[in-house]
């Protein structure tokens, strides 16, 4: 009988390893300029794992984070997944070609809502190719408020089976987020050498350490300063 992991507390991790796990979000369509100048500043001084930009954003983050260890990432057929593969092919090496080092690709949702197995695991294979002859990696959104436990498991199945780096929950643009009862689902449909991206509800650090006990390795979270504030605080205290 399989048992829960322990939840992890402050004493268990270093700001390191928390700070490793975030991908600072600024993905919001009416982001100014200057909005997203903050962000990457933001996520260089607390030394967050990467932003994810709008890929318009890429150059711009790029030049803005060209003396820190922050990655750029972007995101590819995003928000609906519903773009033709040659376009997201497209979207993915435009982004490469601008510097991004990291993909978070929307899958074909309605496609895997239909079942369509091959057509879904070549959507995903076509940026996966793209991206790791770049040295980039990617990131499979499944955006599981659509989708039923059979579908998940699929979506899963068929990101590990395209040579993606991660499977993740969700876009923070549906209904709901990432939950628990999913990261569980996840983590052990995947192969242990895939990892597991959160996304949408991870607003505290109590919240990215419950998800952390869970398998994940990263999460999508516009709360970077809070979340980390609240570990210094924690941790010195």
């Amino acid at each position: 009988m399989s048992t829960q992991p322990a939840e992890l507390t402050v004493a268990d991790v270093t700001y390191e390893q928390l700070a490793g796990t975030i991908d600072h979000s600024l993905l919001r369509p009416e982001l100014t300029v200057g909005e997203i100048l903050d962000g990457c500043a933001l996520a260089a001084r607390y030394r967050v794992a990467s932003v994810c930009v709008r890929p318009a954003d890429v150059p711009r983050a790029m030049q803005a984070l060209t003396d820190s260890t922050v990655e750029v990432g972007t995101v590819v057929g995003f928000p609906h997944g519903a773009n033709a593969t040659a376009v997201k092919v497209a979207e993915a090496e435009q982004a490469l070609a601008d510097g991004a080092t990291e993909l978070d690709m929307v899958c074909n949702i309605g496609w895997l809502r239909s079942g369509e197995a091959d057509a879904v695991e070549a959507d995903i294979r076509a940026v996966v190719d793209v991206a790791h002859r770049a040295g980039a990696l990617v990131k499979v959104i499944l955006e599981n408020a659509y989708l039923d436990e059979e579908q998940k498991r699929l979506g899963c199945r068929l990101t590990e089976a395209a040579g993606a780096d991660f499977v993740k929950t969700s876009t923070g643009f549906a209904p709901s987020g990432a939950t628990h009862d999913d990261l569980r689902l996840m983590r052990e449909t995947v192969s242990p050498h895939i990892q597991v991206k959160a996304a949408g509800g991870v607003r505290t650090l109590d919240a990215l350490l419950a998800v952390m006990s869970l398998g994940v390795t990263r999460i999508g979270a516009t709360a970077t300063a809070t979340i980390l504030d609240d570990y210094r605080q924690r941790a010195e205290g």
